[in-house]
């Protein structure tokens, strides 16, 4: 069996931490020349923020830089030099935020998990795609790891140069397959969508996300489990450290659950966790105190949406069960045909919206028209309209089974 050769050893690796050290990159990676491969790498699961602790540029002709963002600041006048160049990222969604945050801010880009995925490859992590398109084995093992640490591992440093310095060869190779397969102009629209979508607004009820809160019952409760979270919420930002390593989600559902009646009582639970759970009980006590005695009770259920959920649809509306079964089904198939994973064909939800809400007339025109109106890009306008209109037209065909004869 072939093995794919791994990596070469690397060069040792340094972070460039100083405005002077900075703007002599700048003009380097601005002498180079070709597209701008970048990665950035964050802390989740370590930091509330989500801000960039590294940020990795290579660029052929101009060698990879390693730049610490809490150290540098504001990249302005990198970005001036370089957003008019095509940056390469693998997965851009993730590092899109982080990155304009201090100020990088592409025009256009080539997103080599994307590309990979419309290709048709069946798994699109950044080592997979590396090995299978250029026969090379690149080590994960830091993807985890809390970069927010100082002064960075070499082995980290290292393990962050090669996620840059082989995105422009994979750029290449996804491109070639996209283009192959006829789907480069698919891929550059994915591409423009991924880099001017909104940002989504903050969640109402962000709270309501806690692990295991359909379990408590009762609205006084319910207001507790609030409180704690808010709490563990404001205490988290202020630190910078992510919530659930405070206080486990599980946690505050148990104490919620429990509703103990002093301070002492909560510090006795041995089900109320968390490095924090005792260094900050007074926080905690005080939280549960304010759910206790609020006025304003949540609702049992969260603010719910105008669409009930799939399952429900065969009691509450018949006819749009029927046409997403079948326009679901149809749009399957055409995943399978065109080789392009259902998520990107289409987005299941905007499939419900359009089967809970189809046009009055129901022409391809008209599926068109509001395929559009809800976010489709063109390709997928093109490529679904008439397989959603044709799914539609023969669920409104299908008549009632007849019921058993009673016996």
């Amino acid at each position: 069996m072939d093995v794919a050769p791994v990596q070469e050893p690397h060069a040792v690796v340094s972070v460039i931490d100083t405005r002077e050290a900075y703007l002599a990159a700048v003009e380097a990676i601005a002498a180079g020349h070709g597209p701008i491969a970048i990665d950035a790498e964050r802390a989740s699961g370590f930091r509330y923020s989500q801000r960039a602790y590294l940020i990795q540029i290579f660029r052929r002709g101009s060698g990879v830089f390693l730049f610490d963002p809490p150290a540098i600041g504001d990249f302005s006048d990198l970005n001036a030099l370089i957003s008019d160049e095509e940056w390469v990222l693998h997965a851009a969604s993730q590092d899109l935020a982080c990155l304009r945050e201090v100020g990088l801010d592409p025009e256009r880009i080539f997103d080599t998990e994307l590309g990979a995925r419309l290709a048709g490859l069946p798994r699109v992590g950044l080592g997979t795609v590396v090995e299978e398109l250029l026969g090379i084995h690149l080590a994960k093992e830091h993807s985890a790891a809390d970069w927010s640490t100082r002064p960075l591992p070499q082995s980290w440093l290292v393990y962050a140069a090669l996620d840059v310095e082989l995105l422009p060869d994979l750029r290449d190779a996804v491109g070639a397959l996209l283009t192959e397969a006829g789907k480069a102009d698919i891929a550059e629209q994915e591409f423009s969508e991924v880099l001017h979508r909104e940002a989504k607004p903050p969640k109402t009820d962000a709270w309501r996300k806690l692990s295991g809160l359909h379990t408590v019952r009762g609205a006084r409760n319910l207001a507790v489990a609030r409180s704690l979270w808010q709490a563990r919420d404001d205490y988290a930002q202020e630190i910078d450290t992510a919530p659930g390593r405070l206080v486990p989600d599980s946690s505050l559902v148990a104490a919620a659950k429990a509703m103990p009646d002093s301070k002492h009582a909560l510090a006795g639970m041995r089900d109320f966790t968390g490095r924090a759970s005792r260094s900050e009980l007074n926080r905690w006590w005080a939280a549960i105190e304010a759910g206790m005695s609020t006025d304003d009770l949540p609702a049992l259920r969260g603010p719910g949406d105008a669409m009930p959920p799939p399952r429900a649809w065969s009691d509450r509306n018949p006819a749009a069960d029927k046409r997403l079964k079948a326009a679901r089904a149809a749009i399957t198939d055409l995943s399978t045909e065109l080789t392009i994973p259902l998520e990107n064909l289409l987005t299941p939800e905007l499939l419900r919206r359009l089967a809970w809400s189809p046009p009055s007339d129901l022409d391809v025109d008209s599926i068109r028209s509001a395929l559009t109106e809800l976010g489709a890009r063109p390709w997928q306008v093109d490529a679904t309209s008439q397989v959603i209109h044709d799914a539609f037209v023969d669920a409104s065909q299908i008549e009632e089974e007849p019921g058993e004869p009673v016996s």
